[in-house]
């Protein structure tokens, strides 16, 4: 079983210190922004278990922003800190997608039981391990070693390619959103990008396809997105 991975963020250093020591010290694998587009970059590709999100943030985006665009793409927990217990900020962050809240100052143990609480709820405690390979049919796909063997001969993939196909091929057979998909492997800034996806899958598909025009591994659904099709054993 995987470490549940947390990404806190707060403009607060000595906070987030004192919070990735606590979290770190019960287990958990703890990574930080310390403003809204860091916030973004790093929810869209780490892909983290839960999040602690300060409602002040520096920059363009506050927490309540930060918490509507991640809602766009992602449905991982988000735990929202704020210093003014006042109801109204309590129902703007629900409203926004927030999962709990937590006011300051708060001790580290009240931190943990909210945290181990919100990730029961959403069972992050007990996700499984991704899978270190697969194989469908004539691609062998090493996700730990970063490489591709199609019918025996090494496919030579860019960085970028590779995390995309990683992407599909980890959810095989279930369709992934073109919106989530870019905000996976490119950031949150990139979901609107769809001609910019359309482009690095044609480039996928001539190198994984016999017929890059008749695709049989990835898979387009007309304005939703793109499945890795893989017949199941």
């Amino acid at each position: 079983m995987k470490k549940p991975t947390i990404l806190v963020v707060d403009d607060e250093m000595r906070l987030v210190k004192l919070v990735k020591t606590n979290l770190e010290a019960h287990g958990f694998e703890v990574s930080c922004a310390y403003d809204g587009k860091e916030a973004l970059r790093k929810a869209a590709m780490e892909n983290p278990d839960l999040i602690i999100l300060d409602i002040i943030l520096p920059g363009e985006f506050d927490g309540y922003e930060v918490c509507r665009r991640i809602r766009s793409f992602s449905r991982v927990p988000i735990i929202m800190l704020t210093a003014r217990a006042l109801e109204a900020d309590k129902v703007q962050g629900f409203d926004a997608g927030a999962d709990d809240y937590l006011t300051k100052p708060f001790g580290s143990q009240e931190l943990l039981s909210r945290v181990k609480a919100v990730l029961r709820r959403s069972g992050g405690e007990q996700q499984a391990k991704a899978p270190s390979s697969l194989k469908c049919g004539d691609l062998e796909i090493d996700f730990v070693q970063a490489s591709v063997v199609r019918s025996g001969r090494k496919v030579e993939l860019t960085a970028t390619e590779f995390r995309l196909l990683s992407e599909l091929a980890k959810h095989p057979n279930q369709l992934i959103l073109h919106e989530e998909l870019l905000a996976r492997v490119w950031g949150a800034d990139y979901r609107e990008e769809r001609d910019y996806l359309r482009a690095y899958i044609w480039h996928l598909r001539k190198k994984l396809e016999k017929d890059p025009s008749k695709p049989e591994y990835i898979i387009s659904r007309t304005g939703l997105g793109y499945m890795f099709r893989c017949p199941l054993s």
